[in-house]
């Protein structure tokens, strides 16, 4: 296994990416910080280039290829943003690009991961192991496997939205952050363990789909079923082998969320923020109420991970 990222690694993801990805805004809810008690500032990754986090440590991993293996090309696999993320880098970076997916993915999500350029692969997230099908495509093509948060440069790439966080406000007392394989919070541990050590950093993750906070109990990787949850982002069934060490020894605690929290989520973003946001990206917010009272009258940061949502699927889920 490669050494694991530490902050230096981190800030060069920064350089790479920076003329590339959006700096994405802050913003904050007078009436949100009046319910909750405390004073919440929202890192809006759902603005981001292909609408989530995931082109950072996309992006920060493809530009690190040599020469051949641009040539060759990158092989991915993900339910949505991870693949949208890897199609646009790699149409940026003149790289062809071979996308696993699986066949119930958001359409949207499938049309944008086409619609850059790449090549889609279907299969059955229910039947079929979507790595299996990737390290395959990889040895068959000799193309090089960028996973969706198993990675260095894609955990020291997503690293570099909290690092933003932290600069435009300065330390916080908590963190809240979307959890499923743990690449965007092993590298928010690391920009906060550097730009503020005293903020506790939490994941939250899909109630149906607890294998963080197993793990994190365990002190040992947990493997789960596919979970049943509107949180497609976060379907994942274990943590990741290289994010795990950080988030077992830095993370203050793993919490979850139901389905039915996220979509009060997505509700309180559209009619206070006036934004789209998907049920994943919902996870940092449930968390944050979770333990609004732990931080009454404190300064708490909340990374919305992502905002692709079929339009249809949004209104069903608001409006019922």
């Amino acid at each position: 296994m490669e050494q694991l990222p530490t902050y230096d690694d981190v800030v060069r993801a920064h350089e790479r990416i920076t003329p590339h990805a959006h700096r994405t805004p802050v913003l904050t809810s007078r009436l949100t910080d009046a319910e909750l008690g405390l004073s919440a500032y929202f890192k809006c990754e759902n603005l981001q280039r292909m609408g989530a986090f995931k082109f950072r440590g996309a992006f920060n991993a493809l530009s690190r290829f040599d020469a051949g293996q641009r040539r060759a090309g990158v092989v991915a696999y993900s339910s949505g943003n991870h693949a949208q993320a890897i199609a646009l880098s790699a149409a940026l970076l003149d790289i062809p690009a071979t996308i696993v997916m699986p066949h119930d993915a958001p359409a949207a999500k499938l049309a944008a991961t086409r619609g850059y350029g790449a090549e889609v692969v279907i299969y059955d997230r229910w039947s079929e192991d979507r790595e299996e099908i990737g390290a395959a495509l990889a040895k068959e093509r000799g193309l090089t496997l960028v996973p969706p948060y198993d990675h260095p440069d894609v955990m020291a790439g997503q690293g570099t939205a909290a690092k933003e966080l932290f600069e435009e406000t300065g330390p916080l007392d908590a963190l809240f952050v979307p959890l499923g394989g743990g690449g965007l919070l092993s590298g928010t541990l690391l920009a906060a363990g550097a730009l503020a050590p005293d903020c506790a950093v939490y994941g939250v993750e899909p109630e149906a789909g607890d294998d963080g906070r197993q793990s994190l109990r365990a002190g040992r990787i947990v493997h789960i079923d596919t979970p049943d949850t509107l949180a497609d982002g976060a379907q994942t069934q274990h943590l990741g082998t290289r994010p795990f060490p950080l988030i077992r020894d830095h993370v203050s605690d793993i919490l979850t969320a139901s389905d039915a929290q996220l979509v009060d989520g997505m509700r309180l973003f559209a009619s206070r923020l006036k934004m789209v946001v998907e049920p994943t990206g919902c996870l940092g917010l449930a968390g944050a109420r979770a333990l609004a009272e732990r931080y009454r009258g404190k300064r708490v940061g909340v990374i919305i991970s992502g905002g692709n949502v079929d339009l249809d699927r949004f209104a069903r889920l608001v409006g019922g």
